[in-house]
């Protein structure tokens, strides 16, 4: 079987594991894959009761980032919830649950304590923090690590649908402060937020400390905007992919509202 994305990035962490950049990858690839959790009873609406196993006193659920994998660990017809990791980990935080990943069956199997899907719900809880200055001078971006650009153009192209385009650009405010500016044009109404949590994680999940990256929300008539064009290294973001009808959404597949147990 191919290796997945999450394998890619669990080997990386395996092979640098003084690297917290590596790790921070890993994670960061685990919140945003689709995972299948093994469950012990079929979902009863928004609720589920995953198969719990225990090894040294802690209690793990087992979960597996492709249906073939865990078809392959259970080797029978078994319940499961498909659902992001992140999602994953908001509904286990604080029970003193650990998670199984992908456990026999693929290059990252391994067993995640509690305190780590814990660690993990409190990072993706992080908000953006909002701040009002005007900027006065641009110029093109520099000395920006490359694992921000790459998390960047990540994030970005998996919101496909929520705007249009990006820029990035070095800023000057007019109270003085510098740093770097991420303009975002044709964002859809009430996606704000969600855009700037995504940015917000991007630099979270590079290592980086927040308020190392500006947020702004432009229109195209705003004289800022073209600026931007002028100097800013530019991001275009994919038009979103229409499904032909609409599907009732599995358990988890909102971040917003991860399933519950029972």
């Amino acid at each position: 079987m191919t290796d997945t994305p999450l394998d890619t990035a669990f080997a990386a962490m395996e092979a640098a594991p003084g690297d917290d950049s590596a790790r921070l990858r890993f994670y960061d690839r685990l919140a945003n894959s689709e995972l299948v959790l093994m469950l012990g009873a079929e979902p009863v609406g928004d609720s589920i009761s995953p198969e719990l196993f225990d090894v040294q006193e802690t209690r793990f659920v087992l979960a597996f980032d492709l249906e073939e994998r865990l078809s392959a660990f259970a080797g029978r017809p078994v319940p499961y919830a498909a659902l992001s990791g992140r999602a994953l980990a908001q509904m286990l935080a604080g029970q003193g649950i650990g998670l199984a990943l992908n456990l026999d069956v693929a290059p990252s199997a391994t067993l995640l304590p509690p305190e780590a899907l814990d660690w993990l719900a409190g990072t993706l809880e992080h908000a953006p923090e909002k701040a009002e200055a005007r900027p006065e001078r641009l110029a093109a971006p520099r000395d920006l690590p490359e694992p921000l650009l790459k998390a960047l153009d990540a994030r970005l192209a998996t919101a496909g649908g929520l705007a249009r385009r990006a820029y990035l650009a070095k800023v000057v405010y007019d109270n003085g402060a510098q740093g770097h500016l991420l303009g975002i044009t044709g964002a859809l109404d009430g996606a704000e937020a969600a855009l700037a949590k995504a940015i917000n994680e991007a630099l979270v999940f590079s290592g980086l400390e927040a308020g190392a990256l500006d947020v702004a929300f432009l229109p195209d008539s705003d004289p800022l905007t073209a600026e931007l064009a002028r100097v800013g290294l530019r991001f275009d973001l994919p038009e979103p992919v229409r499904p032909e009808r609409p599907a009732a959404a599995p358990p988890g597949s909102d971040p917003d509202t991860p399933p519950r147990l029972r």
